[in-house]
């Protein structure tokens, strides 16, 4: 029963994707069908006490009860249920492996247009930047990830990530209709390009969690929560005439931010120029459409350097860290809240080593050569 009733509440939250869209990895599989309820052992009937050798005869026509001499079964945890409103959830910031990269480097992600594209294409492909920091987001309608990627693209601007000494750039990741990335877009103001997952295999592979909990404000909500809650519902509504007022994405879904790197600074490859960036790393589709080809020519091997996977709703890396890791001065836009400005300059919430130390030699060395 307690899967059943698990899966009904799955169903509920879980967002349709658009049909006809997604092929290949990365589909979602139906959950187990519920196991049949386990039958109750007949009680005795009858008034008064049994005699012995009534008693007996009963024994004898069932098995002897076990109740006191062996311990219960095992309980089956069923980890896609949220500990909704629990606190914090005991994820990891442990760099996913090799051998996940490889796996989801073909799982599918679609942009706004409900076109296809390898989750490999958005961090490494030809005339794609060489360092993408991929930004993970819940459903479409979340005022918390909303404010974030305001907060973020007040403070991180493109032009300045693509004249670092290694280009670098960010990608958005949500998980609903790619029908609602537009509007997403207006709410955020966000120059970045944005995709969508709808079945959340990337969410999965990569290790992020499911939960309601709001944890702690951050530094990088500026608006109130009935102000982000009452723009969630506006939208939902706005929404409906679309047939995309449930589509935004599973609500217990949390997201993270993971930063894609190369094995070394030097590379034969080349660094795109800025305005030169092939069309997926912009938001767009050439004329071809569909999931990117397989003649992309040499690509550098990259792997995940740092990362953060949230522990609740509202549990983003905080944009000074985001700034430290990307290798960009200053800390970003600060607020009137002290004490959570404070926070946000001293807590760092994810971990690795990025090549941030490195690009700030070679900035030392330029400067010491003119």
């Amino acid at each position: 029963m307690a899967e059943s009733k698990t899966q009904s509440e799955a169903a509920t939250a879980a967002t349709p994707h658009a049909e006809g869209t997604l092929s290949g990895a990365g589909e979602a599989t139906s959950p187990a069908a519920a196991e049949p309820t386990q039958q109750q052992q007949a009680q005795p009937s009858g008034h008064g006490l049994l005699q012995p050798d009534d008693a007996a005869a009963r024994d004898d026509s069932r098995p002897p009860s076990t109740k006191s001499r062996t311990p219960p079964k095992s309980i089956d945890i069923d980890k896609s249920k949220p500990q909704d409103f629990d606190g914090e959830l005991a994820t990891t910031d442990e760099l996913p492996p090799a051998v996940i990269l490889r796996k989801i480097d073909n799982y599918v992600v679609l942009d706004r247009h409900g076109k296809s594209h390898t989750f490999q294409s958005l961090y490494n492909w030809p005339n794609v930047a060489r360092r993408v920091l991929v930004v993970f987001v819940r459903h479409f309608f979340c005022g918390n990830c909303q404010e974030y990627l305001r907060s973020l693209s007040e403070s991180i601007k493109p032009e300045a990530l693509l004249r670092l000494p290694i280009s670098t750039f960010i990608v958005v990741v949500g998980c609903g209709d790619p029908a609602l990335i537009d509007m997403y877009v207006e709410a955020t103001e966000c120059p970045f390009p944005v995709y969508t997952d709808p079945t959340r295999s990337l969410f999965d592979e990569l290790g992020m969690v499911k939960t309601l909990a709001l944890g702690a404000k951050p530094a990088y909500m500026k608006r109130g929560m009935l102000r982000t809650m009452a723009d969630g519902i506006g939208q939902g509504l706005r929404s409906i005439p679309r047939g995309l007022a449930l589509k935004s994405g599973d609500q217990r879904q949390v997201g993270g931010e993971f930063l894609f790197e190369p094995l070394d600074v030097v590379t034969p490859i080349g660094t795109p120029e800025d305005g030169r960036l092939r069309p997926a790393a912009i938001g767009t589709v050439g004329p071809e459409g569909g999931v990117d080809g397989a003649d992309a020519g040499p690509i550098e091997e990259k792997r995940v350097t740092w990362c953060h996977r949230m522990k609740t709703t509202r549990d983003h890396a905080e944009i000074p860290e985001l700034m430290e890791i990307l290798g960009l001065d200053g800390y970003g836009q600060p607020i009137k809240d002290e004490k959570r400005w404070s926070k946000a300059l001293q807590e760092r919430k994810g971990t690795g080593l990025t090549m941030a130390s490195e690009m700030s030699k070679i900035d030392e060395a330029e400067a010491k050569a003119s």
